[in-house]
């Protein structure tokens, strides 16, 4: 196998779809459900591809086509066996919520000081980990890698292939239960990070506010670097106000940082914060240039983002939900002192059997708390009859209400698509 990974260097990058050819590239045929990349090979090396590796032996039909047994597998391998080249901090990033803002968060701090590889987006499964390893290069100080997981087995796959040496999960809760089928699973899923990091010697990080988490580290005797709002946490923060962005200050033995402004909403970005802050201290980036990170991180990709127009104030959270994440952005959106707010929610996906009480969860909460509210799609339409069955339709009734000077927290999975209220709001 070896001489066939040898071809990845002899390549110029590394391509998994014809549309996105470069010259002098390794193109790897996956198969999915409904795509066969095998049958792109011979396209692949004639728009400018160096090498192709497929694994169906018919399409091997060119000198420089090479038949394995399984494309994604070599994929794979290839990824570990680049990665083991470089002996350099891999810091592997999981969790239920936020790791996609806790990976951007410390790739911002760690970039101050550091040449840093960091996923880009969301790439963070079974291919987009390998993909993102294999742009590793010598100039790379440290590897920033993000793992997502909607089944038992996931995140002791990704860790096999990228080999993490210090790891964080951001946090434990209720997603892709119809992979998980429970919380449990979701926990002794997560956790094989912590178990792979055991195997390097690696060093664990996580917030000392959290009691799940507290007790999963202690199964892993390991270097443990502590945040939260607790006082003997290594980084000690305070939130200060919400606006609705986040400001907050932190502590280190005898540095005290003055209040940060940030251009994040929700309270429960504020362990993203000192988690990027922990590790920011710990590879010895200086207070000055984490503040300065912190301060300066912009969101994308609708993720906590705010937005205002000519009538709103628009706080934009749809790129994904679970009840965990969508109980977490409420309480926060209920603390912000503002006269006028309304939530527009939107189902949350993959959550199984429990979907109808959960959704039934979040309108309580709503309820008791005296928060108008919006509800989109057919999971919250059985328990609120007064909901709109899709975003469209939501579009096509909105003539008839009213939404001006008020604060909006837009939240849903991404399958109900509320960002095409935007133009509306």
């Amino acid at each position: 196998m070896e001489s066939l990974f040898n071809l990845f260097y002899e390549c110029s990058s590394i391509c998994t779809d014809t549309r996105n050819i470069q010259s002098g590239s390794l193109f790897v045929a996956l198969k999915g459900d409904h795509f066969n990349g095998n049958e792109f090979a011979l396209q692949a090396i004639e728009s400018g591809a160096t090498y192709a590796i497929v694994d169906e032996l018919e399409f091997a039909n060119n000198t420089n086509i090479f038949y394995v047994n399984n494309s994604l597998s070599y994929l794979q391998q290839l990824a570990n066996y680049h990665r083991n080249k470089f002996d350099i901090p891999v810091i592997g990033i999981t969790g239920s919520n936020g790791k996609t803002s806790t990976k951007e968060l410390v790739n911002a701090v760690l970039s101050k000081k550091f040449k840093t590889l960091c996923t880009i987006g969301n790439l963070n499964n079974h291919i987009g980990v390998p993909l993102t390893l294999l742009r590793l290069t010598k100039e790379h100080q440290i590897g920033i890698i993000e793992m997502g997981a909607n089944k038992p087995g996931d995140i002791a796959e990704l860790c096999a292939i990228a080999e993490p040496t210090h790891g964080i999960i951001t946090n434990i809760g209720k997603a892709h239960l119809e992979g998980f089928i429970n919380f449990e699973g979701v926990l002794k899923t997560k956790t094989e990070l912590y178990t792979s990091i055991q195997q390097k010697n690696g060093v664990l990080f996580a917030c000392m506010d959290d009691d799940i988490l507290m007790n999963a580290c202690k199964k892993h005797p390991l270097p443990l670097i502590t945040f939260g709002n607790k006082t003997n946490s290594l980084i000690v923060g305070e939130l200060n106000y919400l606006d609705p962005f986040v400001h907050f200050s932190w502590h280190n033995h005898d540095y005290h940082s003055p209040i940060l402004h940030t251009h994040l909403v929700g309270k429960y970005n504020f362990n993203n914060f000192l988690a990027a802050i922990s590790f920011g201290n710990i590879f010895q980036v200086t207070p000055e240039d984490i503040n300065s990170a912190i301060e300066g991180y912009v969101p994308q990709n609708n993720r906590s983002q705010v937005s205002k127009t000519e009538k709103n104030t628009i706080i934009v959270d749809c790129y994904n939900a679970n009840p965990s994440s969508m109980k977490s952005a409420l309480e926060s959106f209920v603390e912000i002192q503002q006269g006028l707010k309304i939530a527009i929610l939107g189902d949350m996906l993959e959550l199984g059997s429990e979907g109808i009480s959960e959704h039934q969860g979040i309108l309580t909460f709503c309820q008791e708390n005296n928060l108008r509210y919006i509800t989109v799609g057919p999971i919250f339409q059985s328990v609120n009859k007064n909901g709109f069955l899709t975003t469209q339709d939501l579009i096509e009734q909105w003539p008839n209400l009213t939404l001006e000077n008020n604060l909006i927290l837009l939240k849903g999975s991404r399958g109900i698509a509320l960002e095409k209220l935007l133009p509306l709001l």
